[in-house]
């Protein structure tokens, strides 16, 4: 296995050479990340060269329709999906109220849907509100002392009136990483369809999502280095059941069927720059040229084990600490770099303080709340939430863990 080679990294982000930033440490990462310079690239090309309508038949409208194309062609397939069955859309919140509504269409009253209190509310809120119509929901619940979600506790709550089961991949504050693949396959096995909140864990390393096995995978392009889309999978036998969302001659266009809105041409188009990105990573460090997948994996794995390298001081710092709480596991390997910390004060002036040693972090609900109330984390005080990626640096896990010294 390689090792991360931090400089070549860090010099495919920008932000790492703005003037502005120098001296500061960015934890804030599972709120958004840095943007890599393909992206980049290629929404300034786009917003100078092929701002026009795409798909028309001249120049500089067809290579705007290519660039869309390219786009979805070569995310899909480092998704391990077919091309058609990837959409774009505004958020991954407003894709997940889309599907919901596809899904109260559909549905009958007293057919059920499961949700957890693991979840933002972005895959939980939407699903909850189709009671309204009669739908059932059951919730699956966390430990309260751990965070965790049992799988053995999912099966109880299976029977025959359960069609779709949604959970996330990781939480965006407990940070363990659910076994995505053992779940998906309990679900199945009783007959409902899975519905993945990927959002937390896509920005460390990009799933292969035919080979995990979930019905719907959603994530956000820009906490993974690209421009502000929702990225969501539907595999083609949920989404041909499903009602159409779109316009009624859209409705035989599978990557169209959710997304009733227009899509933000450019910003579509700029979605390639993240497989353009990890094309660079797997070929400077002499990953596969074979196929995107697989250069995925490739890359994949490279990030996630820079990352748990790279956790596991931090985590040693933070979870013996006097009138602190750290939420999830204290085991890196069994988790996202996405630490949440409960604290005997409020966070929110705690990372103000934190700021002030050059440490960009933040403090509140993080729209966690389910979770949060769960365990027993005072709302008012929030946690305090650190969170890198694989181009974090040694030398700032070192300034984060001296700042946490100084302020707590």
């Amino acid at each position: 296995m390689s090792t991360l080679d931090i400089d070549f990294v860090r010099a495919q982000f920008p932000a790492f050479s703005e003037p502005a930033l120098q001296g500061q440490a960015f934890f804030e990462n599972a709120g958004g990340s840095y943007t890599c310079k393909p992206v980049i690239d290629r929404l300034m090309r786009f917003y100078t060269q092929r701002k026009v309508q795409p798909y028309a038949p001249y120049e500089a409208s067809r290579l705007a329709g290519e660039e869309m194309d390219e786009a979805r062609a070569r995310m899909a397939a480092l998704l391990g999906v077919e091309t058609d069955e990837l959409s774009f859309g505004p958020s991954t919140t407003q894709n997940t109220y889309v599907l919901a509504q596809a899904f109260r269409q559909w549905l009958k009253p007293g057919e059920a849907i499961i949700v957890t209190d693991q979840d933002h509310e972005a895959n939980s809120g939407p699903w909850r509100r189709l009671a309204d119509d009669g739908i059932e929901i059951r919730e699956w619940t966390i430990d309260p002392d751990t965070g965790s979600l049992n799988p053995l506790d999912l099966e109880n709550l299976l029977d025959e009136k359960v069609r779709l089961v949604c959970f996330p991949h990781c939480s965006n504050v407990v940070g363990e990483i659910n076994p995505v693949t053992e779940i998906t396959a309990i679900a199945h096995a009783a007959g409902a369809f899975v519905c993945v909140d990927g959002v937390s864990y896509a920005p460390h390393g990009f799933p292969n999502v035919g080979d995990l096995g979930p019905d719907i995978y959603l994530f956000s392009s820009y906490k993974t280095y690209g421009p502000h889309q929702g990225c969501m999978v539907i595999r083609r036998s949920l989404g041909e059941l499903l009602p159409n969302q779109a316009h009624f001659f859209n409705g035989d266009v599978l990557y169209k069927r959710f997304t009733p809105a227009g899509p933000d041409h450019a910003q579509v188009a700029a979605c390639a720059g993240m497989a353009d990105y990890v094309d660079l990573l797997c070929e400077h460090h002499g990953g596969p040229a074979a196929d995107a997948a697989g250069r995925g994996a490739f890359v994949h794995d490279l990030m996630r084990a820079h990352e748990v390298e790279l956790l596991h001081p931090l985590l040693d710092a933070v979870k013996d600490r006097n009138a602190v709480r750290l939420i999830g596991p204290a085991d890196a390997g069994r988790r996202a770099p996405t630490v949440a910390l409960s604290l005997n004060r409020a966070s929110e002036p705690v990372a103000a303080e934190l700021a002030e040693h050059g440490i960009m972090a933040g403090g509140g609900d993080f729209y966690a709340v389910r979770p949060l109330q769960a365990m027993g984390v005072d709302l008012d005080k929030g946690v305090l939430r650190l969170s890198f990626t694989h181009y974090t640096t040694k030398a700032e896990i070192d300034q984060l863990i001296d700042a946490l010294d100084r302020v707590l």
